[in-house]
């Protein structure tokens, strides 16, 4: 008998499925070869362990990292559980990060921890060093008692340093700022800890309560001891932050090349990486820097001061000129985007700021403004740990000077969109102004990152197409892998209704919500279980909540609300409908097993609302890329095909389980992309989902769903009537 892979004593089960195993041995030549991965994978796939089985055991022989990530809470507890299912087949070292702010016992701000940090290791420094000093005198004082001239002499000398360190630790302790967790954590005993830590799969929860209770500070020592795990299963601002990430492998104790990284949901990274490469500066921050330099006495305060006024003074008169008549009295608390572009010049911000500008330069004295600002966070750093300050004093000056620094060194880069938002301050006060440099190819961020990991796994159920994916992230050459549907087929239905285009100028025909209504009302009705109604907003998702008449209990997911909470009382029941936006938080990372969804809707083709940041990400994609209409494929149809996917994978999610899909738009069928293929989306789809798309009309869905759902024996006696 064939002996096991070297990967299987990494695999908690028995053996995988055929296409996990395919899965498995692709990924672990890949990672011989130094190259990434782009795993596709349907639900019932085992992506997770696809990945994490041949990356442990490539890294466990070659003495790397994994780290695995994802920014959906519910898979970071699956996350746990697989690794927990690992460790107890193969003994690994796994540690579960979470940021700062959620894990610290005294609830301070990064700058303010930075330095209790730095003030509480010089007080046990000096601790130290006292007792080396006892005992050091102790030594010289049984000498000198022996006669030795030259150590009493000694001595004395060691007594004077002695009463120096004692009132350097008196003032450590009484007037300067230390955090009494950090001090037990390089004081006491830690072993214990970190017996526990790996003696399982420990979640930061569970960390922060076993440290509370020891009086330890659980994030610093998790940090400090995750240097050569195995496994660090975390967020994504570990590795797409590049401020965190420096951090992050100097915590790891390695090198990007000594890492290899698995991205879950990996077609969300697109976004997560625009979204920590946003660089914002509102107007308060420039208003308190300005009163920070009037009481600083250095020769460079002037022209920052100077340089910083007209950069204040040209963001408000830029957003006032952009407000058209009227527009003023509209903006409330959250930011409205304002257009200061120019395609023949520079933006209107700057142009104003380089036109008013009196000073002998604006890059010049935005130079001495970083220098100063720097100056005088160090002087805030030591005031707090001297106990000066109660609190550790953020540099506004410091802020705005490198913000505005940037702002013109990288404003003319292509990609970079430069956007002023306006808001009212708590909802009814004065507006003020942000100015922001918005990333629109998240590549800027994620080459860099890929260049320099050993190699990565990007995996999800809707990464295809892989040459866009390829594209948008910066990826060189990468191994694809794609699984479709693992479970039998004739236990799943997808249905495209023909009901004219839910164009965004048609949505308000009457008769138009009548047939949508009415199709929503038969799939409701037809299903034995939950169904889930997504629709292309909160706005349309109320209007057909409030339209839909049914027996069946409604519920309406809301901006603002706590989706997990919705849910949960939701899938309690299994005869209700819940109507929600497919751009919310409950179209994906998120399991609808058996009757918790039944059926799930697409309701329109949900396209995101197109404002002038989604118009500079297509012309960036254009300029960029040389693939036709890359703009609008790029940005738009294809990230939106990918959210339907999404929404149509929360039914069926195992092998006993069974659903339907509705699309409700007449774009989705295949009829469409004879009559009208420039609106046609039913292409974009993977060959596989289209070729098991049913074209239906309106009045017949009723029909096809009571037939699919009878023969799947799941009506509790006799089925309803058509």
């Amino acid at each position: 008998m064939a002996s096991d892979p070297d990967y299987a004593r990494f695999f908690p089960y028995e053996e995988p499925y055929d296409h996990q195993r395919e899965a498995i041995e692709g990924i672990g030549d890949a990672l011989e070869d130094g190259s990434d991965v782009l795993l596709e994978g349907a639900t019932g796939t085992g992506k997770t362990l696809a990945a994490l089985t041949p990356a442990l055991e490539f890294a466990r022989r070659t003495d790397k990292t994994v780290v695995i990530t994802t920014n959906v809470h519910q898979q970071m507890r699956q996350f746990v559980a697989d690794a927990r299912q690992i460790t107890e087949q193969e003994p690994i070292r796994a540690a579960v990060f979470r940021g700062k702010g959620s894990m610290c016992h005294i609830d301070v701000g990064y700058e303010e921890c930075q330095a209790l940090r730095e003030t509480t290791r010089d007080l046990v420094d000096s601790e130290a060093e006292q007792a080396d000093l006892e005992r050091r005198q102790r030594e010289l004082l049984e000498a000198s008692q022996d006669g030795d001239s030259e150590a009493a002499e000694a001595r004395s000398a060691v007594m004077d340093e002695l009463d120096a360190v004692a009132e350097e630790i008196e003032t450590l302790k009484e007037e300067q700022a230390t955090c009494d967790h950090y001090y037990r954590n390089l004081t006491t005993d830690t072993d214990e800890f970190y017996a526990w830590l790996y003696d399982d799969v420990r979640t930061p929860d569970q960390v922060y309560e076993y440290a509370e209770r020891q009086g330890l500070c659980g994030y610093e020592l998790l940090k400090e001891g995750i240097d050569g795990v195995d496994l660090v299963i975390c967020n994504y601002h570990h590795l797409l932050d590049p401020f965190i990430r420096e951090q992050f492998f100097r915590w790891l104790g390695r090198d990007p090349e000594d890492v290899i990284a698995v991205f879950d949901e990996a077609h969300n990274v697109e976004d997560a990486a625009r979204e920590h490469a946003r660089r914002t500066l509102a107007e308060p921050t420039l208003a308190r820097a300005l009163e920070e330099l009037e009481d600083v006495d250095d020769p460079r305060a002037g022209p920052a001061g100077n340089v910083l006024e007209t950069i204040l003074t040209a963001l408000r008169e830029t957003y006032d000129d952009a407000l058209g008549f009227g527009e003023r009295e509209t903006i409330d608390e959250d930011w409205t985007d304002l257009a200061i572009d120019n395609d023949d010049r520079r933006d209107d911000l700057t142009l104003s700021i380089l036109q008013n500008y009196t000073g002998q330069g604006v890059h010049e004295d935005l130079e001495a403004a970083v220098a100063l600002g720097q100056a005088l966070d160090q002087q805030y750093d030591e005031a707090y740990k001297d106990g000066e300050t109660s609190v550790r004093k953020e540099c506004p000056t410091l802020q705005a000077a490198t913000f505005f620094d940037g702002w013109f060194e990288d404003g003319e880069q292509t990609g970079l969109y430069p956007v002023v938002s306006v808001r009212r301050e708590d909802g009814d006060g004065d507006l003020y102004g942000r100015a922001e440099l918005y990333t629109a190819i998240p590549e800027r961020v994620t080459r860099t990152l890929f260049d320099d990991l050993y190699a990565s796994v990007l995996m999800s159920a809707t990464l295809r197409p892989f040459d866009v994916t390829e594209d948008v992230l910066g990826l060189d050459d990468p191994e694809t892998m794609a699984y479709g549907p693992q479970f039998p087929e004739e236990r799943r239905r997808t249905y495209t209704v023909d009901v004219p285009s839910l164009f965004a100028s048609q949505r308000d025909d009457p008769d138009l919500q009548d047939t949508v209504a009415s199709v929503v009302e038969d799939a409701v009705r037809l299903t034995p279980g939950n169904t889930l109604a997504f629709f292309p907003s909160y706005a349309e998702a109320e209007r057909y909540h409030d339209r839909v008449d049914v027996e069946a209990t409604k519920y309406l997911d809301e901006p603002g609300t706590r989706a997990q909470e919705l849910r949960e009382t939701f899938t309690d029941g299994d005869d209700g409908v819940l109507f929600t936006s497919l751009w919310g938080t409950l179209g994906e990372g998120v399991s609808y097993d058996g009757d918790d969804a039944r059926t799930v809707l697409v309701v329109g083709v949900p396209y995101p609302y197109l404002d002038d940041r989604m118009d500079a990400v297509q012309d960036a994609y254009d300029a960029t890329f040389d693939a036709d209409e890359a703009g609008w494929r790029y940005a738009v149809e294809i990230p939106t095909i990918r959210k339907t996917r999404q929404a149509m994978g929360r039914v069926v999610r195992s092998p006993e389980d069974f659903g339907a899909r509705v699309l409700v738009d007449r774009r989705y069928t295949e009829k469409a992309e004879i009559e009208s293929p420039e609106y046609a989306v039913r292409g974009t789809f993977p060959p596989v989902e289209r070729g098991e798309m049913i074209d239906v009309d309106p009045g017949k869905l009723k029909f096809g769903l009571l037939n699919f759902y009878a023969d799947m024996d799941a009506y509790d006696g006799d089925p309803p009537a058509p």
